[in-house]
C-alpha cells in the first residue's frame, strides 16, 4: 500500500553535509510513522532516526551517534520526510534506508525503502 523512494546520497568529505529524501506514495507520510536506518560496512541495521505520525504528536527521535548532527523533517504537501545530516563522520558511511509504519517504526516497520548510498571521505 505504501511505496517508498529516497534519493539523495552521495559522496560528501568528512564534516560536510547532505540531505536525504523519502518520497511516499500510497498514503500521506503524515499519518504514518516514519524513520531512517543504515547499515555501515561490516554492520547490521540499526537506527538512526524517526517521527511519529501527525496523530500521534509528530515528535522525533535520534540515535545517540547522531544526535544533534542529524534532523529528521516532514513535508506533508510533497508528501516526503527528509533526513538532513550536516558534520558527517566517516563513520556515517552507509546504506540508509527510509522505512513507515502505521504504528511505530521502532518495532517492525512495515514498508521500507531500496536504500540510497551515503559515503564520507576523511
Amino acid at each position: 500500500q505504501v511505496q517508498l523512494v529516497e534519493s539523495g546520497g552521495g559522496l560528501v568529505q568528512a564534516g560536510g553535509s547532505l540531505r536525504l529524501s523519502c518520497e511516499a506514495s500510497g498514503r500521506t507520510v503524515s499519518s504514518y510513522a516514519m524513520g531512517w536506518f543504515r547499515r555501515g560496512p561490516g554492520k547490521e541495521r540499526e537506527f538512526v532516526a524517526r517521527i511519529r505520525s501527525m496523530w500521534n504528536g509528530g515528535s522525533t527521535y535520534y540515535a545517540d551517534s547522531v544526535k544533534g548532527r542529524f534532523t529528521i523533517s516532514r513535508d506533508n504537501a510533497k508528501n516526503t520526510v527528509f533526513l538532513q545530516m550536516n558534520s558527517l563522520k566517516p563513520e556515517d558511511t552507509a546504506v540508509y534506508y527510509c522505512a513507515a509504519d502505521p504504528i511505530s517504526v521502532a518495532t517492525r516497520p512495515a514498508y521500507w525503502g531500496q536504500g540510497t548510498q551515503v559515503t564520507v571521505s576523511s
